[in-house]
């Protein structure tokens, strides 16, 4: 949306008070998500009385979800726009049309105008949009509808434009990444495309990582893939939501933690010092003491580098809405506080491994806790969801946003790092970062780091 306002002429603006129109980008997946969603609106609604706002457009999976509630209940909003509806964002912030109707599954391509709302570093790039799976927690096929990739070379040409204007890690995002290429025909698509991406050349180093994959598409030719990409992290990012078969066949979802077990062996197997981070749900209805004790059980075979946790969010349009065996919020909190203590525990064993090691790092910048501390982060660690590095020893010249440096780990705590830059300034240096304005309010429920 940012892309195609300002391929349009429009200044963008970090300023609502100063905005002339208002974007506000919701989520609507989980409860927290769509609170601060409906926060986010009234509080850019008063910028229409103290500002110079004349249009406010509410976007996103809130709008796919609530679209006639959101007009009614909140006056102030002058259009909504679907998540298939993006096109029209600049007739709906110019005033000049009415509100989109029924819209063609959206996906954009190398073509559409972006601007990047992340440090210039890093991006996320999105290859296949939509999900096929039935897992009965979740409504995303409702609102972003069927399975559908993006042309493998549309991948390629916009990964070859983001490193040849500066970016050094890439981030393949979707539903689903492991299905990637499968309604194209292309057999191991991923596999294929990051193979591809490996090969882009770069006259600087360069990190290539997907996210999200499903449990069962982990294919041999992946795992040898990944292992062989001098580019390609070596970290895997597969939700397994539950370890009890019970609870994961009313997610149908299927298999169990003997099965995940077999999996995550064959994996570190294939891949020597590879990082692996899931996410689980806790709190799903039928899950009983039993059920989460074997959780419990399988997480600490297991052995997660990073773990997510989620309350249970029992959303009405979900296939799980109607199922029975409703566990109470009190215990949800409860099994939450004690698997994340529990992964605590995991993870900082985890890291003291690190102690003494030396390791390439990213540099993000000062840390925004305080501007004496400079942050990094290894390739196992994904921006945004994993903890980081941060340098007490910077060096001198300090370093830049964007440089690939050498970092000796001096000590560890439960999800961060701690260490010395021990090399020399690289004679090749990122240029200046740009500046990143956003207009665009975007909201997205909790604080990643929340959950390790």
């Amino acid at each position: 949306m940012m892309g195609q306002l300002t391929a349009r002429g429009h200044e963008l603006t970090s300023s609502p008070a100063e905005a002339d129109a208002i974007v506000v980008n919701t989520c609507s997946f989980i409860d927290p998500a769509k609170q601060e969603s409906v926060e986010t609106i009234l509080e850019m609604a008063e910028y229409k009385k103290t500002g110079r706002a004349r249009r406010l457009i509410v976007a996103g999976c809130l709008v796919e979800r609530y679209r006639g509630d959101i007009r009614v209940q909140i006056p102030e909003v002058d259009a909504v726009l679907g998540t298939n509806e993006l096109d029209s964002i600049i007739d709906l912030c110019e005033g000049a049309a009415s509100e989109p109707g029924a819209a063609e599954p959206y996906l954009y391509h190398d073509l559409t105008p972006r601007i990047l709302a992340t440090p210039r570093h890093y991006a996320y790039v999105k290859i296949n949009e939509g999900c096929d799976h039935p897992c009965t927690f979740c409504v995303i096929p409702q609102f972003r509808g069927s399975f559908r990739s993006r042309r493998f070379e549309s991948v390629i040409h916009e990964a070859t434009d983001l490193f040849a204007q500066g970016v050094r890690e890439i981030n393949l995002i979707g539903q689903d990444t492991t299905a990637y290429g499968d309604d194209l025909g292309i057999q191991d698509g991923l596999a294929a495309l990051l193979e591809r991406l490996d090969q882009i050349e770069t006259d600087h180093p360069k990190w290539v990582r997907f996210l999200y994959c499903y449990p069962n598409r982990i294919t041999r030719r992946l795992l040898d893939v990944i292992a062989a990409g001098e580019s390609l992290t070596k970290y895997i990012d597969m939700p397994l939501q539950h370890a009890s078969a019970s609870v994961l066949k009313r997610m149908k979802r299927g298999a169990g933690g003997d099965i995940f077990l077999k999996t995550l062996d064959k994996i570190r197997a294939a891949i020597p010092g590879v990082a692996i981070r899931t996410s689980m749900i806790v709190g799903f209805p039928g899950e009983t003491e039993k059920d989460f004790e074997e959780l419990c059980a399988f997480v600490e075979a297991a052995q997660f580098d990073r773990l997510g946790v989620f309350s249970y969010s029992d959303e009405e349009t979900s296939a799980s809405f109607h199922l029975d065996g409703k566990v109470d919020k009190r215990t949800i909190y409860n099994r939450k506080r004690r698997l994340l203590a529990l992964q605590r525990k995991i993870s900082r064993r985890m890291n003291r491994r690190w102690v003494g090691r030396e390791v390439d790092v990213l540099i993000e910048g000062p840390s925004p806790e305080s501007e004496l501390v400079w942050q990094a982060r290894t390739a196992t660690q994904a921006p945004d969801i994993d903890g980081v590095c941060y340098l007490e020893d910077a060096g001198d010249p300090a370093p830049r946003p964007g440089q690939i440096r050498r970092m000796r780990v001096t000590r560890a705590h439960d999800y961060d790092l701690i260490g010395d830059l021990i090399d020399e300034a690289p004679a090749w240096q990122p240029s200046a970062p740009a500046v990143n304005l956003f207009p665009i309010i975007q909201s997205s429920a909790g604080h990643p780091r929340q959950h390790q």
